[in-house]
């Protein structure tokens, strides 16, 4: 599988690629993946810099992943759609398929959790891509759990865990398997409650552009 990812630092901190390549290959499976990325960017930042479209153009990817700016789904979710609109129209031109990346609520914010699900399922039905729901299953699991801990020092970012959530997440939305990695520096219990939590969050539906 070929996959290009655009976003930001929740997609880049941890090389959350990087971890569902490894997530990959303990499943038997290969990844390759490019990403593109810029600190606080959001969708509409990476249209206007023109990158992104060149290499979607040229990569023959399975699947590029969006990431929008993490507050923007709440701000202004029709500004979100409209960034969203405008890269799935190349994607698909380019052959390829659009996923999102669903983030997370910050941590003294999680009353903005539904909003955020709201934005990236509503445009995903309509657009027929695949979400990812990584703040869904993140919601789950600091519901029921205080460790490991999830948002890093500054409420917003992901530590090591909270980025090997999101990587598992997208390991069986994307391959449909359960994990059999995880990072050595996470213990096996915690480990084992992040995996359970990534196969317990629902998939959103889909549907194929009319």
């Amino acid at each position: 599988m070929k996959i290009l990812f655009i976003g930001n630092s929740f997609t880049a901190r941890n090389d959350v690629p990087g971890m569902i390549e490894q997530l990959a290959v303990a499943g038997g499976a290969t990844l390759q993946h490019q990403l593109i990325y810029a600190g606080g960017a959001s969708l509409r930042m990476h249209w206007n810099k023109g990158e992104a479209q060149k290499a979607i153009a040229s990569g023959k990817y399975d699947y590029v992943v969006l990431q929008e700016q993490s507050t923007l789904p709440v701000k202004n979710a029709s500004r979100m759609h409209e960034n969203v609109r405008l890269f799935d129209e190349i994607i698909r031109a380019a052959g390829s398929k659009t996923a999102l990346y669903m983030t997370w609520a910050r941590q003294h914010a999680h009353e903005t959790h539904r909003a955020i699900t709201d934005a990236y399922n509503s445009i995903g039905r309509e657009i027929g891509a695949t979400v990812v729901p990584v703040g869904v299953a993140w919601e789950k699991f600091l519901a029921k759990h205080d460790r490991p801990v999830l948002h890093d020092k500054d409420k917003s970012h992901p530590t090591p865990a909270g980025s090997y959530l999101a990587a598992c997440v997208f390991y069986r939305v994307l391959f449909g398997k359960k994990p059999a990695w995880a990072p050595e520096a996470l213990d096996a219990k915690g480990a084992k409650l992040l995996q359970a939590a990534a196969s317990a969050a629902p998939t959103a539906a889909t549907r194929e552009k009319q």
